[in-house]
């Protein structure tokens, strides 16, 4: 139990009718999961207005009500909290309610298109392999030291992130490392935390379904290194021309990373092959297994990262050598038919353009590379046309298929993909609308030596089809079929 008025410490109130010394039992923002004497929050959500639900939440027990229209029914015994936006109240309520969590530890948080789940995944695994338990808010995963917890959202809520924080701290943890994603932003998810360091990675088209302008998705992700303290580092890719950008207005300390132009950490790719890479960094050399030039950017972040918050050099660069793929990203075998099959998670041009790009670079004209690729439903449309091009361009061949159609038709998502193939590219251009059967297709058409690539999915373990998630693995059907070809 914890007095309302500690709870509202920092909320910024329009009115208040009521009393602040009640004691609430919990905060909630779903009405479905109201008790007695506990305190909901009547959220503008993008599907759902919360205040229809302030009658029902009343009536399950709730005596607090936070919301930014005060309702035409009142009652004596509730205390109402009128304020400007109930999503930033949330942020700072859930900060105050589990104590701050985020400044007890060190919270990194990662924006970009590209590469945010690779940059947290492999911050985790280097940290504990330095010996500094941590904990990781990721698309794929979240984990408290070692334990393990499903993920729904790229940024879960912002009572969650403060609930998982708060268990970190009780572990004893010192260090999170989070994806911030550009909804989380957009939809105050990250509201109330205090960062010790920001990382952008990198930008490119993609969520214009939700934020309509490319500047829009831009200034969105800017909102994380404007919240900055001067205490903390904002960490860029200065290759990125928008990397400069979310530099500007933030009071933290500025740091660039680079393969190319001036930067405060470079990174110079030596030899570039299938089994991984070698890098130059800071004058030293290092072999990772983590190839391509939009790895060597991933891994010089992580470098920085680790030892801007007081790692050695010497040894990050000696973890960085033992880190090893994140699932779904350029997660790789050779088969005993000497196939190689790569799967990815590249769901937008930028990031299939670079896998693509990278494959390109290794490989000689001998082999064939075949692409298998889809497009989401229910997303943005925009780069449909553009990833189908640039499939198309940079593959022998590829094979149209359904990625998570939702609740679209998923010939449509093909057609649209298709429209953005040049003319010259259109006999390149196989359409299998199943998915299962598109990699099937793709491993009986290839012989010694190609490669293939299986793009847009990477980590998932479904795939969503009129609002059903059916269990679906790239990896595991892709390898399955090829064993069996193996025989």
């Amino acid at each position: 139990m914890k007095v309302l008025k500690d709870i509202l410490y920092g909320v910024s109130i329009d009115q208040l009718q009521g009393s602040t010394l009640k004691e609430v039992q919990g905060v909630y923002f779903d009405s479905r999961k109201v008790v007695s004497q506990s305190l909901f929050v009547a959220t503008k959500g993008v599907q759902v207005n919360g205040h229809i639900f302030i009658e029902a939440a009343i009536e399950k027990g709730a005596t607090v009500v936070v919301c930014e229209d005060l309702p035409g029914l009142t009652h004596a015994e509730v205390t109402y909290v009128v304020v400007p936006n109930s999503q930033e109240a949330l942020g700072v309520m859930a900060a105050n309610w589990f104590d701050h969590p985020s400044k007890k530890l060190s919270l990194i948080g990662v924006t970009g298109t590209n590469g945010k789940t690779t940059v947290t995944s492999l911050l985790h695994a280097l940290f504990t392999k330095a010996g500094y338990p941590s904990g990781l808010l990721s698309t794929i995963r979240i984990l408290v030291g070692e334990k393990a917890y499903e993920t729904v959202h790229t940024t879960p809520d912002v009572w969650t992130i403060n609930a998982y924080l708060h268990e970190m701290v009780s572990e004893g943890l010192s260090y999170c490392f989070m994806e911030v994603s550009s909804h989380g932003i957009a939809q105050m998810r990250i509201k109330g935390l205090t960062f010790e360091g920001a990382i952008f990675t990198n930008l490119s088209q993609d969520h214009l379904d939700y934020h309509k302008t490319f500047a829009n998705y831009r200034d969105t992700k800017k909102l994380l290194f404007d919240g900055l303290s001067p205490t903390a580092f904002a960490l860029v890719n200065s290759d990125d021309k928008n990397g400069l950008f979310m530099l500007q207005n933030t009071k933290a300390k500025k740091i660039s990373y680079g393969l190319k132009g001036v930067a405060d950490y470079k990174a110079q790719i030596l030899e570039n092959q299938f089994s991984g890479q070698l890098l130059k960094i800071d004058q030293q050399e290092v072999w990772t297994t983590l190839l391509g030039q939009f790895n060597a950017y991933n891994v010089l972040a992580i470098y920085a990262t680790a030892t801007l918050l007081g790692l050695n050099a010497l040894e990050v660069l000696q973890h960085i050598s033992t880190l090893e793929n994140v699932a779904g990203r350029f997660q790789y075998f050779i088969s005993k038919n000497q196939i190689t099959t790569i799967v990815d998670y590249a769901h937008t041009p930028d990031a299939l353009d670079n896998i693509l790009e990278t494959i390109g670079q290794i490989r000689t004209k001998n082999e064939k590379l075949i692409t298998v690729v889809g497009c989401g439903g229910d997303r943005d449309q925009g780069k449909r046309p553009l990833m189908g091009a640039i499939a198309a361009e940079k593959s022998d061949t590829v094979i149209l298929t359904s990625d998570n159609p939702r609740s679209e038709a998923s010939m449509d998502i093909i057609e649209q993909m298709e429209a953005g193939v040049s003319p010259v590219d259109i006999k390149k251009v196989l359409v299998v609308e199943n998915r299962k059967q598109a990699i099937k297709t793709a491993c009986m058409m290839a012989t010694s030596k190609d490669i293939i690539l299986i793009a847009g999915k990477g980590h998932e373990k479904y795939q969503d089809i009129k609002g059903v998630k059916t269990p679906f693995d790239d990896y595991e059907i892709v390898k399955n079929h090829l064993d069996l070809l193996d025989h």
